[in-house]
């Protein structure tokens, strides 16, 4: 059966395209009217006469923000926002190499709870700092990474040491923007300051193209040719140009805020504080593992410890956390952890992750109860789905928890024996670790006897910067800060070469506290970490072997005090230590060069 429908005149459809095909053109030139900027420039003006650049406003939100120091290694995609640095009293210290800068501005952002900043040219200026990001970023470190690039006009043209930065950066970073106007310098930096500090801090990274960096006078230079093009066109390349520049620099001297935004950080609420005050009452053997994010701000490394001294629970101390409790206090237990933690009932891992430090939640028992408290949830469940269990996981800051817990417990004790028998396990370890300071070397000093006469001639304002593998292992058992952020490590990365930009970074900080710089250098002519498990189980020493080398001598080359320990000067180390020290006072950088054995902490020998 044929079905009757009125055909449309064929007449009606070209009216309707036509008024498609003109609303599609519309929008498609609107379009393009705001990506180069016509409308904003209507309403800003470009002030062609202004000797200002985009380097001050860089360096004003980072005076706003409480930057104190500017670490850098110059080129001159940078140089604006150096100057302005120096102008506007930020420090600028310059290093020798890109990625020490980024330890050093990590070091600082450990040390003041602020964020600290590092600037470096384009290109391989920014690939040299892939390790310290990653780093930061692992160590949850607020680093703001400020790296040159080519024009705006140039990038993807084969421009000098220009590269696609944002996508090497992009995995690093919890932050990353290419400003393209000047007039966009300054939120964007603000947003980076706040992102590196939100949630679970990390690094950041903001692009500044070299153009929006010099001053007016200066990019149109480079970028408008000093003749117009003849021709159709070279008029409109040349309109392009002139175009770009305005949108530059339109509006780029308006006034704008400058300061910090609000910061999300997470925080646990009442009724999860509340479930975990009551495991917590019920516990027997309980036990807290601290890590590196319980220093982090809001609270206070001295409201923190007072909190934990008020709960009374024995605690183990990790990472940032090392030296909360300073020296010796009765509720910090340092040795046999994993034994403890298969004791206890109750155990409560503040900013602790069940990664490869707890064997991945295996450590843990089956039978006790967990609490986690963590900002990052992914970080925080780790490993849940296989090895342990949490009773009650807190997405939260760490600090924050603690103090509510410990004012909601107040009253409340715990057995005292429990406390001592960890103690007493100890004690016992400490034993030990004095039997192996007394095993006598062939050649060479016993490192374990030299780590003990370091912590016994410790002044009490000294940071530790720990830097290396075996010698540095030894150290964590054995030489003990004084006090809450005395300790700086690399953190979870397990990074080599961190040492010079964390002592940097912290003696700017500290500028009292006993550096710059002793470094103690335990030379066993080894990677004797490696050796130890490549020699039994593959049969050979192969690039495991070093010399003796005269570090020492090279230190002074460059300029610092070298001192040479060795078998010659056994009975003289701590002397060779407290001149360390007063020639450290007296302002001189040291390197005192240990020449020690090499030890196996499985079994206590020590050789040659």
């Amino acid at each position: 059966m044929e079905t009757l429908t009125a055909a449309a005149p064929a007449g009606n459809f070209f009216p309707s395209f036509v008024f498609l095909a003109c609303g599609t053109l519309v929008a498609a030139l609107l379009g393009a009217a705001h990506r180069l900027g016509l409308f904003y420039q209507l309403m800003h003006k470009v002030d062609t006469a202004s000797i200002q650049h985009g380097g001050e406003n860089v360096a004003a939100v980072l005076r706003a923000h409480g930057v104190r120091f500017l670490f850098t290694l110059v080129g001159g995609h940078i140089s604006p926002l150096l100057v302005a640095c120096e102008k506007l009293g930020i420090r600028v210290v310059d290093t020798r190499h890109e990625v020490t800068a980024v330890f050093a501005a990590d070091a600082v952002a450990r040390l003041t709870g602020t964020v600290g900043v590092a600037a470096v040219t384009a290109g391989p200026g920014l690939t040299n700092t892939v390790t310290a990001v990653k780093n930061a970023q692992i160590a949850q470190s607020p680093v703001l990474l400020l790296g040159g690039a080519a024009s705006t006009l140039l990038q993807n043209r084969g421009a000098l040491q220009a590269i696609d930065q944002m996508s090497l950066f992009r995995p690093l970073c919890k932050f990353c923007a290419s400003v393209r106007r000047v007039r966009d310098l300054m939120p964007t930096l603000r947003a980076a300051m706040a992102a590196a500090q939100s949630g679970t801090p990390g690094p950041v990274f903001v692009e500044l193209p070299i153009d929006v960096l010099y001053p007016y006078f200066m990019v149109q230079k480079e970028m408008v040719p000093a003749k117009p093009p003849k021709g159709l066109m070279g008029r409109v390349v040349s309109w392009y140009l002139e175009n770009h520049l305005a949108n530059l620099f339109a509006g780029a001297w308006e006034s704008r805020p400058e300061g910090p935004l609000p910061l999300d950080i997470p925080q646990a609420s009442p009724q999860q504080v509340q479930r975990c005050m009551e495991i917590l009452s019920r516990a027997k053997r309980p036990l807290i593992v601290l890590g590196s994010q319980a220093l982090l701000p809001p609270t206070p490394a001295d409201k923190l410890r007072a909190a934990v001294e008020t709960l009374g629970i024995p605690c183990f101390l990790g990472g940032m956390a090392r030296g909360l409790l300073g020296r010796n206090h009765p509720l910090h237990i340092r040795q046999n952890r994993s034994a403890a933690l298969k004791k206890a009932d109750v155990v409560l891992l503040a900013g602790a992750v069940c990664d490869f430090r707890l064997s991945y939640g295996r450590i843990l028992s089956r039978s006790s109860k967990i609490i986690i408290v963590n900002r990052n949830r992914k970080e925080m469940l780790l490993n849940s789905d296989m090895f342990w269990k949490p009773q009650e996981a807190v997405q939260g800051d760490v600090g924050s928890f603690v103090v509510k817990l410990v004012e909601g417990l107040k009253g409340q004790t715990w057995a005292s024996d429990w406390t001592e028998e960890l103690r007493q396990a100890d004690r016992q370890k400490e034993q030990a670790f004095r039997e192996k300071g007394l095993t006598p070397v062939a050649q060479h000093l016993n490192p374990v006897r030299v780590l003990q006469l370091v912590e016994e001639t410790l002044p009490d304002n000294s940071i530790l910067v720990v830097d290396g593998g075996d010698f540095v292992g030894t150290a964590a058992h054995l030489v003990q800060p004084r006090g809450p952020l005395c300790w700086l490590d690399p953190g979870a990365f397990g990074t080599l070469g961190v040492g010079a930009g964390f002592a940097l970074g912290a003696k700017l900080c500290r500028p009292d506290a006993e550096i710059p710089v002793i470094a103690l250098i335990g030379n066993d002519a080894g990677w004797t970490q490696i050796s130890r498990e490549q020699v039994p189980s593959l049969g050979s020493n192969v690039a495991c072997g070093l010399a003796y080398t005269d570090y020492h001598k090279a230190a002074m080359g460059l300029g610092a005090q070298g001192l040479l320990l060795s078998r010659e000067k056994e009975d003289q180390v701590v002397e060779v230590l407290r001149d360390a020290q007063q020639q450290c006072r007296d302002g001189h950088p040291v390197v005192v060069n240990i020449l020690i054995g090499r030890t196996d902490f499985r079994d206590g020998s020590i050789s040659v």
